[in-house]
């Protein structure tokens, strides 16, 4: 699904004639939280989550996180729904038998880290993720998405925020797109973590808000792919919730972008769609190139003339960002 126009537009038709639906849906949120029997898990969980539907950049910050604790030492564990898998789970990640059809994509690419638990019971998940016999019991869980889920208590609530998206149009779903207010999401979380330059003035927004959660700043940086792609003529597609992001990231590479193509989030790319698109980088004398998270719902077939460009995240003050992390160790 793609999200309609007028999400990204303040105020105006048709999010205004639907906002007494977005209200109903989230006061609905809010009757969950209050009458909900969190389970406490037995080490601390990190969620990374965000307010609006589609991507903000929660799995890059998962993944940061991931790296940056198991760095220190620390052994991990993810916790993901395992979003457009057939599995429910809970169940661990192998990346070398399933495939996204059986967990989704984005716990294959949080397994390439660490051990990485699917469920769509998140209770059951943390369970599952705490009394894994076949290793060291974890240190800390994170957990990617589940900001608006009150089945698990948090230790470290992270709201992540798309610095060029914002909020939208404020409207909450269906209205726009977000999945609760921005206050409701505020009064919970205990650091917004902005993703690129503020250039839906999210900053000011949040102070205008009163809001005191720390704000952690970072910026999406290109793999050492980019390098290999600069100067290069490419075809880019992908099939992720903004697709813009990643064909700025190869402008920004200095790439020759010759034909961009976008498809729906978690879109299941057929051969028929592949064909086409080699097809067209053939005529044109360019190179396929997609994103990580799309690669991983190709085989390695499909992927022997497509070049992948990875991400990750550059902090902006890794003091801060450790400052938010360490109450969480008795070490």
């Amino acid at each position: 699904m793609r999200a309609p126009d007028f999400w990204r537009r303040e105020g105006g038709f048709p999010g205004g004639l639907l906002a007494p639906l977005g209200w109903c849906y989230g006061l609905a949120g809010r009757i969950r939280f209050a009458f909900a029997q969190p389970v406490k898990p037995s080490v601390p969980l990190i969620c990374v989550g965000n307010l609006v539907a589609g991507g903000a950049g929660k799995t890059p910050v998962a993944l940061s996180l991931a790296r940056r604790l198991i760095a220190q030492g620390r052994n991990i564990r993810f916790l993901s729904r395992g979003y457009g898998g057939r599995l429910p789970g809970p169940i661990r990640v192998d990346g070398k038998t399933h495939t996204a059809e059986d967990v989704g994509d984005e716990a294959l690419l949080l397994a390439r880290v660490a051990r990485t638990w699917v469920a769509r019971d998140r209770a059951r998940g943390v369970i599952a993720c705490t009394s894994d016999s076949e290793d060291a019991p974890p240190d800390v869980i994170i957990m990617d998405d589940g900001f608006q889920n009150p089945s698990v208590a948090k230790d470290l609530s992270l709201l992540v925020v798309d610095g060029g998206y914002g909020f939208g149009n404020g409207y909450v779903f269906p209205a726009g797109p977000l999945r609760e207010s921005v206050n409701s999401a505020l009064a919970r979380a205990d650091a917004v973590v902005l993703i690129g330059a503020d250039n839906a003035g999210i900053r000011n927004n949040l102070g205008a808000r009163g809001n005191r959660a720390p704000l952690l700043r970072a910026r999406v940086r290109p793999g050492s792919e980019a390098g290999e792609l600069k100067g290069k003529p490419v075809v880019a597609f992908a099939g992720i919730a903004n697709p813009e992001k990643f064909f700025q990231t190869l402008r920004d590479a200095d790439c020759e972008i010759k034909a961009e193509h976008s498809f729906d989030d978690h879109y299941p790319f057929t051969q028929a769609d592949l064909e086409r698109l080699r097809a067209e980088a053939e005529n044109l004398g360019a190179k396929l190139v997609t994103t990580e998270k799309d690669a991983a719902r190709l085989s390695p077939e499909d992927l022997r003339d497509i070049s992948i460009l990875a991400i990750s995240l550059k902090w902006a003050d890794e003091t801060s960002l450790d400052a938010a992390l360490s109450p969480l160790f008795s070490d």
